[in-house]
């Protein structure tokens, strides 16, 4: 099952944000397996699959028809083929997932009793086709004893078993109420590249028991996703089991970072500028690739990856590092020198003009311009007359106060004087709070004084291992900062390393699964669920709730009967003001029902759905637990197969 709606999930669901897509995208159909025979995309993103279970529902019958009516013609309707590359998912070009040796598989006619379905919101609009990118085979992309269970099944017979199962977490990260779901493209391109190569296969032959079946291979070799869903996965028992550890590496992590992002945005608020800059600390490439994208699903403005930005059309920025300034040791140094006032005439040497300007400042701040540092100032005049409309400068190279500071208000008033206007500055290091306002302090007095109002507004940028203890003490102290550059702290998730999802059986051969364990809070729900949020008279959403997928929908104004999760034991009556179902009918009979959105309306999407939530569940620090709850018919059925297994 997908769900595609960025949305915010309280404890009760991952939100799991939408296809995210940084371009448009092909027809779905040649994105997704041809012979799927259920496919489910939970709108979550409004959901967050409930905190305790995520359930974005498989359709159970072929034939569910599309409220919409389909706009764009599957390729596996045509009578030929499509060419190779158009029969790839078109997702997102990540370079660890594409390889252009890899064949392209066509897409396939879909037989008469293979309609799909996929649930997705269709709030969001269309975004253009993406260029098709190949990609490689991804069914090794999991655990080894996911294939030993596969042989298991197949040895039995039981490997063609319908079977579902859920990908939910257990725990709300970071000690939270909320969780953004993330990870859907990802997880749709895996699924249409869920298949084992000649190698993939050979591999598996020398790392397996030698007693292993050959024939098991050979059906290996031709095994692939074409009926499997995401999230909720609808499908045959073995490729159900395979895509276990596939779908959680997608999606844990994609998610995770999703959330500490949105974490971030609310302490940091709606006005203030983040720059997510973690490529130099995250684990590898991948990982930065990812953080980039979920952070700015998440919230964040931008990010300093230029690759991050070419694939995902993430805007990106950057300001300059202390190496270039200390690169410099003098004004001798600087060449080319002069620069044209902006509204033309002879070029001028900004280099002396600057110097003129410094003693004008420094007599002003009372300080000696003898302790401004001559290479720092020749670094700001190079990367002035190189970047005049975009000047920035960072200021704790040597001494803020001293020399920072004044170098840079000469700099920036000599541009001034030739119609230029310098864009900012950045601190590295220190009391950030306090040097801000100290900062600030000075622009206002420099535009009073010179007579030029834009200087007192200049944006101050800070960086130097920002976490989310600093953004508190930053609202605490009160400070001048503009825009906030996150790292560390961000694409590492230090406050938990770990979202948790997990992926667990619910039911097989039409026969509701139940797990067992002395551990209640590892007991699963049984049985195809659907899901529906619930919203209280304020508009805020105050409950999940899981009902069996054969149940009546609970309807607003009407007293529904529930059990929480946690306190099963009590029974419970609530009256939501507005009921809100969470699955959609995506994708049927090889037509696309609904449009996917794009990055950027993904992460609109994610920033209302947060911003739905009642304060109390929005806090960051003791939260009110967000409630996720079952109907008295699927806690009675939980009841019976408890009772049945004892």
């Amino acid at each position: 099952m997908l769900c595609c709606h960025p949305r915010v999930s309280p404890s009760a669901a991952i939100p799991v944000s939408p296809l995210e897509l940084p371009s448009p995208c092909p027809p779905l159909c040649a994105a997704i397996p041809a012979a799927l025979s259920s496919v489910s995309l939970c709108p979550c993103i409004l959901p967050l699959l409930p905190s305790r279970y995520l359930s974005c529902a498989a359709i159970p019958a072929p034939h569910v028809h599309c409220a919409l009516p389909p706009r764009v013609s599957s390729c596996a309707t045509k009578t030929a083929p499509c060419p190779p590359c158009a029969a790839i998912p078109a997702a997102i070009p990540v370079s660890p997932l594409c390889c252009p040796a890899s064949p392209c598989r066509h897409p396939r006619v879909l037989p008469p009793r293979a309609s799909v379905s996929l649930l997705f919101s269709p709030l969001l609009p269309v975004s253009p086709p993406l260029s098709p990118c190949p990609r490689p085979a991804m069914a090794p992309l999991a655990d080894l004893y996911q294939v030993s269970m596969a042989y298991g099944h197949w040895r039995a017979g039981r490997h063609r078993a319908p079977a579902a199962a859920e990908l939910f977490f257990r725990r709300p990260p970071f000690r939270g109420s909320f969780a953004l779901g993330a990870g859907l493209a990802e997880g749709l391109r895996g699924l249409r590249a869920f298949r084992f190569s000649a190698a993939d296969v050979a591999y598996l032959r020398s790392v397996l028991p030698s007693t292993i079946d050959d024939a098991f291979f050979d059906y290996l070799a031709t095994l692939d996703a074409s009926e499997v869903p995401f999230l909720q996965v609808k499908g045959p028992l073995l490729v159900v089991q395979l895509l276990e550890t596939t779908l959680l590496c997608l999606i844990n992590y994609a998610s995770l970072v999703a959330t500490n992002a949105a974490r971030f945005r609310l302490l940091a608020g709606p006005d203030m500028k983040l720059i997510e800059m973690g490529l130099r600390r995250a684990q590898g490439p991948d990982g930065a690739l990812s953080a980039s994208k979920y952070s700015y699903i998440g919230g964040f403005d931008c990010t300093s990856n230029i690759l991050a930005g070419k694939l995902y059309g993430i805007p990106v920025r950057g300001t300059i590092a202390h190496s270039f300034i200390m690169s410099f040791r003098c004004l001798e140094e600087v060449q080319p020198r002069e620069l044209p006032p902006r509204a033309g005439g002879d070029p001028v040497d900004l280099a002396d003009l600057a110097v003129s300007w410094l003693q004008r400042v420094c007599d002003l701040l009372q300080t000696p311009p003898s302790k401004a540092n001559q290479g720092e100032l020749a670094a700001f005049v190079s990367y002035a007359v190189t970047f005049p409309c975009d000047f920035q400068g960072l200021l704790d190279t040597y001494c803020v106060r001293r020399s920072g500071l004044p170098n840079f208000c000469a700099v920036a008033l000599a541009l001034h004087q030739l119609g230029y206007q310098a864009i900012g500055v950045r601190l590295d290091s220190g009391d950030l709070a306090q040097q801000s306002k100290e900062i600030r302090g000075v622009f206002q007095a420099c535009g009073a004084h010179f007579q030029v109002p834009w200087f007192e507004t200049i944006p101050i940028a800070v960086s130097n291992d920002i976490s989310e203890q600093s953004l508190e003490e930053f609202r605490r102290e009160g400070s001048e900062i503009d825009m906030i550059g996150i790292g560390t702290h961000l694409v590492t998730c230090p406050l938990q390393p770990s979202l948790g999802c997990v992926y667990k059986l619910v039911e097989v051969n039409g026969s509701p699964c139940l797990k067992l364990t002395e551990d209640e809070e590892k007991m699963t729900i049984p049985g195809m669920k659907a899901i529906y949020r619930l919203y209280d008279a304020a508009g805020h959403p105050f409950m999940d709730l899981m009902a069996l997928e054969e149940e009546p929908s609970p309807s607003a104004g009407q007293e529904l009967g529930i059990r929480v999760l946690g306190r099963l034991e009590e029974s419970t009556k609530v009256i939501p003001s507005t009921v809100e179902p969470l699955h959609r009918t995506y994708f049927r009979d090889g037509q696309v029902c609904e449009p996917l959105p794009s990055l950027p309306e993904v992460r609109t999407h994610a920033q209302l759905s947060l911003n739905l939530l009642s304060p109390a569940h929005r806090r960051l620090h003791e939260p009110q637990p967000y409630p996720v709850a079952v109907t008295e018919r699927l806690h009675q059925l939980f009841l019976e197969l408890r009772q049945g297994s004892l």
